[in-house]
């Protein structure tokens, strides 16, 4: 049963669609119905609809608009319009918005009825499509998964780049004509209500369906219980739809195949050879995916970016990821299984020494990406002379140094991370009570300029404030608009546009909605009491 909500601002037309038609036997729950564009978003918002029906031509915001705004919280939801403009350069405009029909009025039930059963089996099609095994093409997976794994090649050198793309071309990842192309790595799973890992083979072809929708070069697979895609894009479609394409793999994850979806996002590279610094920060990130957020990119894990390093050798990669984890337990398992494996090899004294300052390198590196200014005080507690003196010591007893060390750390970390956390979305807040009157204000343009990602942004300040970033800003919006009305002389128009809204019949519908009066109710009635 798929779940539809109908806005159209004819009453009369709207009624009759939602009593008239028996949505049951036609595979349809209706959830709602709108009579603008606003309270359609708004609905869009708290029931979640696979279907939206409604008018190109709506009050406050357009069908057009509509299905923008509808496209940056709820990619998933299709929509359907019915207009009584037979104009095709709507329906052209529209494409790029989940547009699913175009129908025109005047039409009666037993048409729409027939065309909401075409819709339907456009959705069954949809559903199969994104849990449909496909078999991928291996020699292109292969090459990229070759530059992916490979930690030995040196990103940007000269000649092996030029190389790669030549590759890269010829298995058809990228054309020869594709220029300013950025290069980024995503890993993903998928997990049950009770957080089981449920990833399989077969969801390789749910990921590449969303991201055919927004890309033209992308490569995904199965990597042990993940799946990997490899993207080719410009800075621009990054920017455009990679927030977009994320929570639609989220959202359809959830609706169809009844999985969370979390996202690790890595760093875009200019240079194919960066593909494997990428991928680790994408797995980086997933793992750090946490309850408020399942979206991670790696530039919100340290967002005050630490020294560009190599890649360490893998056991220190590994014992990395542990104390970015968090997990303490898996953290010292690590590093008794690294230490030990040197015991049993009965390494030269050199060689340990080196994997000793690579690890000290290592996690010195990662305390000072978690902060902004390179506050020490873990490292001062054990001071840099005392840090070289344990190389002399027994390998037991570096093992055990290196265990309180690295747990301190993890905890400084951990402790900085939610105080980063914080920062951001005291930041995010003041910048909303700052810029509310923009009319244009928008969650995109807020993480651009503060310098995050949408989805991590709109997370913190679910987490901050208990409200969406669309909430939030209208929390600000009425509240000021009150203080106004109450306080001033101004003008309802100029207090709309002093609130962000240039339509005033639309601050009026908003404000009334909001506070259960009008504005000049409200006015008349402090009036009346003073």
């Amino acid at each position: 049963m798929y779940k539809i909500l109908v806005a159209d601002d004819e009453e009369e037309l709207r009624r009759a669609i939602v009593r008239k038609i028996d949505w049951k036997s036609i595979g349809f729950e209706l959830v709602g119905e709108a009579e603008n564009g606003a309270e359609a978003l708004e609905l869009v918002e708290k029931t979640e609809p696979d279907l939206l029906l409604t008018d190109i031509r709506m009050p406050f915001i357009s069908g057009l608009e509509l299905a923008r705004q509808v496209r940056e919280v709820r990619p998933y939801t299709q929509i359907a319009f019915l207009s009584g403009y037979d104009d095709f350069s709507y329906a052209q405009e529209a494409i790029r918005y989940n547009i699913i029909s175009y129908m025109l009025k005047p039409i009666s039930m037993s048409e729409l009825t027939e065309n909401l059963i075409n819709i339907k089996e456009k959705l069954d099609h949809i559903f199969e499509d994104f849990a449909r095994i496909r078999k991928n093409d291996f020699n292109l997976s292969e090459f990229l998964l070759t530059v992916m794994l490979d930690s030995t090649r040196t990103s940007g050198s000269g000649r092996s780049e030029e190389r790669l793309k030549k590759d890269a071309e010829a298995f058809g990842f990228i054309g020869k004509d594709s220029e300013n192309l950025r290069y980024d790595v995503i890993s993903l799973d998928f997990t049950d209500a009770e957080g089981k890992n449920c990833t399989e083979y077969s969801h390789v072809h749910a990921v590449d369906s969303i991201l055919e929708k927004y890309l033209k070069h992308f490569s995904s697979f199965f990597l042990g219980d993940k799946i990997v895609s490899v993207i080719a894009a410009t800075q621009g479609s990054f920017d455009k739809y990679m927030h977009i394409i994320f929570d639609e793999l989220i959202q359809s994850s959830d609706r169809i195949l009844k999985l969370k979806c979390r996202i690790g996002v890595g760093r875009a590279r200019t240079d194919l050879g960066g593909l494997n610094e990428s991928y680790t920060d994408s797995v980086n990130a997933l793992r750090s995916v946490t309850a408020e957020s399942s979206i991670r990119y790696a530039s919100d894990e340290e967002i005050f970016s630490g020294p560009d390093i190599d890649m360490v050798m893998s056991k220190v990669t590994d014992i990395e990821e542990k104390l970015k984890s968090g997990n303490e337990d898996e953290l010292r398992e690590s590093l008794k299984k690294a230490f030990g494996e040197l015991e049993e090899k009965k390494v030269s004294k050199k060689e340990t020494d080196f994997f000793l300052m690579e690890l000290f390198s290592g996690v010195c590196r990662l305390l000072y990406s978690a902060s902004p200014e390179p506050d020490a005080e873990l490292i001062k507690k054990d001071s840099f002379m005392q840090q070289l003196l344990f190389l002399d010591s027994e390998l037991k007893d570096s093992l055990e140094h290196f265990v309180t060390f690295c747990i301190n750390v993890m905890r400084g970390i951990a402790e900085k991370k939610s105080k980063s956390s914080m920062d951001i979305c005291q930041h995010a807040i003041k910048y909303i009570e700052e810029n509310f009157s923009d009319a244009d204000l928008s969650l995109m343009r807020a993480s651009a300029d503060i310098g995050v990602s949408p989805n991590y942004l709109s997370a913190l300040i679910k987490k901050g404030t208990g409200r969406s970033f669309i909430d939030f800003l209208t929390f600000k919006r009425m509240e000021t608009a009150k203080h106004l009305l109450l306080d001033t002389s101004m003008k309802i128009r100029e207090i709309s546009e002093a609130c962000g809204y240039n339509d005033q019949h639309y601050f009026s519908y908003c404000f009334k909605k909001y506070e259960g009066l009008s504005p000049n109710m409200l006015r008349q009635n402090a009036s009346e009491k003073a």
